[in-house]
């Protein structure tokens, strides 16, 4: 029992760090929309990420087909799993980017006023495009941990749940602070640069990533602090 115990709570743990990157996208896009719709995006957002997991779980024999190198192009491998990130990391860059702009010149102008909310349904598609390249991230990941299939479904299930309940906290948080939400764009930035990385047979260690995240977060909290306690 405690040898299966510890792969899980291993795999559990990951899973949740994977779905950070999840919870800042979907957190930054729910306030393009009215109050009362975001909470109703978060909670799909998350579910859905569920739902493709535990259906790419369901075809595990496909997905682990997307490891194979499918061609080369000037002697790099590319496979079926590295052009999905490739795909995702450079849509990443690109909402992201945008959503800088917006925030550092577009509100600072006189085009203030006329900026068009997002629609649900147009938000939601955006989310789910996500959800799939970070599913395929993760699952692929898990496989590589364990080889029991509850395991990974009793994973994906915990860690879930988890997000959602912290979700909302992180999405409020962001939103009710505006220089997080720029090094959120700029977390999902680095997360999109890494993705694209990954997907030329480079990898960055995830190690790395987050503990820039981690020290650039820090570093934020003091800079807010010291601004609180000036006279």
């Amino acid at each position: 029992m405690i040898e299966a115990l510890i792969p899980l709570v291993s795999l559990i743990v990951l899973e949740i760090i994977l779905g950070i990157d999840n919870i800042i996208f979907i957190s930054i896009l729910a306030d393009k929309l009215p109050e009362s719709q975001r909470n109703k995006l978060r909670i799909w957002g998350i579910g859905l990420a569920m739902f493709m997991r535990l259906l790419l779980l369901a075809f595990i024999s496909f997905i682990l087909k997307l490891d194979k190198i499918v061609f080369y192009l000037f002697e790099i491998g590319f496979t079926g799993k590295g052009i999905i990130l490739i795909l995702g990391g450079l849509f990443l860059i690109y909402k992201s980017t945008k959503e800088i702009y917006h925030k550092t010149e577009v509100l600072h102008s006189k085009k203030e006023a006329t900026l068009i909310k997002g629609t649900f349904a147009k938000i939601l598609g955006e989310v789910i495009l996500l959800d799939l390249v970070f599913s395929v991230d993760s699952i692929i990941t898990a496989v590589g941990m364990v080889n029991e299939l509850w395991i990974m479904y009793t994973s994906v299930i915990v860690s879930v749940i988890i997000m959602l309940f912290a979700s909302k906290p992180i999405s409020q948080f962001i939103s009710k602070h505006p220089s997080f939400k720029v090094l959120a764009l700029c977390f999902l930035m680095m997360i999109g640069v890494s993705l694209l990385a990954e997907g030329f047979q480079f990898e960055i260690p995830k190690g790395y990533i987050y503990f820039s995240m981690a020290f650039a977060f820090l570093v934020d909290v003091i800079q807010m602090k010291t601004i609180k306690t000036e006279p």
